[in-house]
C-alpha cells in the first residue's frame, strides 16, 4: 500500500550539537512537524513501513537509520557530506542575512533575500533527491523537510 510508504517519527542523533537559536529550534520542529504530518518515503526494495528515521552524522557521514514503526532495523544509508557543504554553508549565509533584515530592512530587500533562500533550499533538497536516488525515492516536499534537519545537524560549536 502507498499509505505503508511514508516515515511516523523521525528523531535527530544531536549527540554532537551545541544549543542553537530559537529561530533554528522553530525550523526544526516544523520540519518535523509537516514530515510527520504527509511525506513521502520509499526505501529501494523495502515491502513498506511504516518507517521511524534517525537522521545523524557519523564518521562526517550523514546516516539514515532506518527503523520499521516498532524500532527493528530496517536499514542504514549513509551518504558523504562532501557535496552538500557549499549549499549549506551558502543556505547558513542567506538565513543568517534573512533574519537580520528582517528587523530593519526595506521589504523588497527581505523579499529578495527569501527567494534566495528558498532557491538554496531547493539547490539542497534536489542534491539530497539525487544522493539518494537509487537508495530512497522521496517526494520534493519530503527531500526540502529532510534536507532543512541536514542543516539543523550542522550547527555545531
Amino acid at each position: 500500500m502507498a499509505g505503508d510508504f511514508r516515515i511516523v517519527d523521525i528523531v535527530l542523533d544531536e549527540s554532537s550539537i551545541v544549543r542553537r537559536t530559537r529561530e533554528i529550534e522553530q525550523e526544526r520542529d516544523i520540519a518535523i512537524y509537516d514530515i510527520k504530518e504527509e511525506n513521502s518515503f520509499k526505501p529501494e526494495g523495502s515491502h513498506g513501513g511504516p518507517y521511524k528515521l534517525v537522521l545523524g552524522i557519523e564518521d562526517n557521514r550523514l546516516t539514515f537509520d532506518i527503523q520499521l514503526e516498532d524500532g527493528s532495523p530496517h536499514g542504514k544509508i549513509m551518504l558523504s557530506l562532501t557535496p552538500f557543504r557549499r549549499v549549506v554553508k551558502d543556505y547558513f549565509l542567506i538565513c543568517d542575512s534573512y533574519f537580520k533584515a528582517i528587523r530593519t530592512a526595506p521589504p523588497s530587500q527581505i523579499e529578495a533575500l527569501d527567494m534566495g533562500r528558498r532557491g538554496l533550499h531547493n539547490e539542497g533538497s534536489d542534491l539530497l533527491q539525487e544522493r539518494l536516488k537509487g537508495k530512497v525515492e522521496l517526494d520534493h516536499d519530503t527531500a526540502r523537510r529532510l534536507f532543512t534537519l541536514i542543516c539543523v545537524l550542522h550547527m555545531k560549536g
